[in-house]
């Protein structure tokens, strides 16, 4: 069966610039592919596209990878001219790749949000001259999400593009991690924070009424949604609770905007128990396959896939029909 998966990392040696001087400024702890001390995985994100990436996927039976830049990637960097030149060299870069391996590797834009109508026109440029299919963004960009109105020009040029964002885990904004975090800092990164802060951003973004103003937008959610399936019934309880339509920006409950406007995958986190709940709380058509590789081992992502008790129909949806329809490709 064919496999498409999307949120699969590729590190411009930029991103090794970028992530020395955003650990040094925010004093936050360095979660990087070296961190694992394992010297394959830094290899198979930085380079090796034929020494081991192309070699894994093909002993995986892995037909396309959608590539992105690394964390902390362009949202690390502080000055918006800066961030505007290098989303330009790190798509440029990635252009090669794509264009290279064409049917095997596709790509998602770098966008400098810290510029917003640059970035627009970079998401533009990387569609249509570089044949990208989306953008992947590590969280907020200098403490800014993307529910602010600043960057309604992403959104509305997405939808003209016809493709999705995708909004990938982040660090919490640093002046605001070192009291909840303080003494369990092992719990910043993977762990526990890029999930609630993503979860949180997201939420931002149902709750700004975005998704009302501009119905067609797509935004694509890793790790099984990021908490969300599984709090849709008590997001929508606390919605009534709290005046729902009367003091909230948005007529219909929350789970509504989730189910229509929000695509999740499975990356890094493909437990059965938890795709069956997923799969359940918002259909197969809005679960899409990925790995987090090289963080994580294509072999067992798609085993756990093919231990899940849903309907060969569904994996199908999941591995490759839904990727296949929302991408084009």
């Amino acid at each position: 069966m064919r496999k498409i998966i999307l949120e699969e990392h590729w590190d411009h040696p930029i991103n090794r610039e970028i992530a020395e001087e955003y650990f040094k400024r925010t004093k936050l702890r360095a979660f990087t592919y070296g961190g694992f001390h394992d010297d394959r995985k830094l290899k198979q994100v930085t380079a090796g596209i034929e020494e081991y990436r192309l070699k894994d996927m093909d002993a995986a039976g892995i037909d396309i990878q959608i590539l992105s830049n690394g964390y902390p990637g362009i949202q690390g960097v502080r000055s918006a001219e800066e961030a505007v030149t290098k989303s330009k060299m790190i798509n440029d870069a990635l252009a090669e790749i794509t264009h290279k391996h064409p049917t095997r590797f596709k790509g998602f834009a770098t966008l400098p949000l810290q510029d917003p109508g640059a970035a627009a026109d970079e998401l533009e440029r990387a569609v249509k001259e570089l044949g990208f299919v989306g953008a992947l963004i590590n969280g907020h960009t200098n403490g800014e999400f993307l529910d602010e109105d600043k960057f309604r020009c992403v959104w509305e040029r997405s939808i003209e593009l016809g493709v999705p964002l995708y909004l990938h885990a982040f660090d919490p904004i640093p002046d605001q991690s070192h009291n909840l975090y303080k003494g369990y800092e092992t719990l910043l990164g993977p762990p526990w924070s890029w999930n609630i802060d993503t979860a949180t951003h997201a939420m931002r973004i149902i709750a700004s009424g975005l998704f009302e103003e501009l119905p067609d937008a797509k935004l694509i959610l890793g790790h099984m949604g990021e908490f969300i399936p599984y709090m849709l019934a008590r997001i929508d309880e606390g919605y009534m609770q709290t005046g729902g339509a009367k003091t909230w920006k948005i007529p219909r409950e929350p789970s509504y905007y989730y189910r229509k406007n929000v695509y999740i995958t499975t990356s890094g986190l493909w437990n059965p128990e938890t795709l069956v709940c997923a799969v359940s709380a918002l259909t197969a058509e809005h679960v899409l396959f990925s790995v987090d590789y090289p963080l994580a081992d294509l072999d067992y992502g798609i085993e756990q896939v093919e231990r899940t008790p849903i309907s060969q129909e569904d994996k199908e949806k999941i591995y490759h029909k839904n990727a296949e329809k929302m991408f084009n490709i």
